[in-house]
């Protein structure tokens, strides 16, 4: 029978066990020593982690904020803070979800300056829904571009923004993160910190907010 089958862990499949017993995300032995470099100050190991994840996390902030220059800034703010964090890393989520979460509190930071500004801003078209090849583009009623469409592109494009920055910001980082992230509900409710039946409201909610203001687009 399966249970009276010997078993048999070496040291690195022991650490794993006790990570993933203690924080719910079992690392390999690489991540690991990488981790308790970073926690140690290694300034190499912090480069290392800027050049992963800086991409991700501008792309995050850029769609939360639609301003690239908030969104550079808020990068760096994102990393000093994480520079600070990180000996209280416990692993309860993997370093990119952890990174996710510390860009969305930057972003809530200034949250109040960000939605006074009145500057004209524009949202890409192009970018694509969560895993998938579908540009936002798509979302609108019709499936191809003729001339006229084209001479209507940056109205449209005004539109989304207008109503991409008009949904309460725990719809818009939940709709953000789920549709053009693509990160699972697991990932969302980590990154968030709330529950994932609150994960799936605030997405459903979302959506719906998103396809009133767009009927008729």
């Amino acid at each position: 029978m399966f249970f009276s089958k010997s078993i048999t862990l070496d040291d690195e499949e022991l650490g794993n066990v006790a990570l993933a017993a203690g924080s719910g995300v079992a690392f390999s032995s690489a991540e690991s020593e990488f981790i308790e470099k970073l926690k140690a100050g290694d300034a190499n190991a912090f480069d290392t982690l800027a050049n992963r994840y800086a991409g991700d996390i501008y792309g995050l902030l850029y769609r939360l904020t639609q301003d690239a220059e908030e969104a550079s800034d808020l990068v760096q703010e994102t990393f000093l803070s994480a520079l600070k964090a990180i000996k209280k890393f416990r692993g309860e989520a993997d370093l990119k979800t952890w990174l996710f979460r510390i860009a969305i509190n930057e972003s809530r930071n200034r949250f109040r300056w960000w939605k006074r500004r009145r500057r004209d801003q524009t949202i890409s078209l192009d970018v694509t829904i969560g895993t998938s090849d579908t540009p936002l583009s798509e979302t609108f009623s019709s499936s191809g571009l003729n001339p006229e469409e084209n001479a209507l592109r940056g109205e449209r494009g005004k539109i989304l923004r207008e109503a991409l920055n008009e949904l309460t910001d725990i719809f818009r980082e939940a709709v953000v993160l789920c549709d053009i992230e693509g990160l699972s509900y697991e990932e969302i409710a980590q990154t968030l910190e709330v529950n994932i039946g609150t994960v799936k409201s605030r997405i459903a909610r979302g959506r719906d907010e998103l396809r009133r203001k767009l009927e008729g687009i």
